[in-house]
């Protein structure tokens, strides 16, 4: 039994061969990981996450971010963070995660009011 294996790359096309179909392995099949996507849309603001997608690797993750959620120039800035890097908390312990900060008001600085001036605080 002969098996040929053939690493698909980004912008690869599948040529057809002896009358079959040399067909791309799915993402799940390929092995690639998850990418999480965040986008900054102005100067002077946060990044916001925007989705997620899969991709072989960070710079293919950025190309893939760029054409996916920026295709009318919507942001200026993309960020891309492989999943399993992420951690996070459990929404369901939030009460007692934020719990001891609820009586430390010093720490929210509500006494007082931005100038016009500052935007995006």
């Amino acid at each position: 039994m002969n098996i040929q294996i053939r690493k698909f790359y980004y912008g690869d096309i599948p040529e057809e061969t002896g009358g079959n179909s040399t067909s791309i392995k799915t993402t799940q099949e390929s092995g690639w990981p998850l990418w999480e996507i965040f986008i900054r849309s102005k100067q002077g603001l946060d990044h916001k996450h925007a989705g997620s997608l899969h991709a072989a690797d960070a710079q293919m993750a950025i190309e893939n971010a760029r054409d996916v959620y920026t295709r009318r120039q919507e942001g200026v800035s993309i960020w891309v963070v492989e999943s399993k890097y992420i951690h996070a908390t459990n929404p369901d312990d939030a009460e007692m995660f934020y719990e001891p900060a609820a009586d430390k008001v010093y720490r929210h600085p509500t006494f007082y009011d931005l100038p016009d001036e500052v935007k995006h605080m």
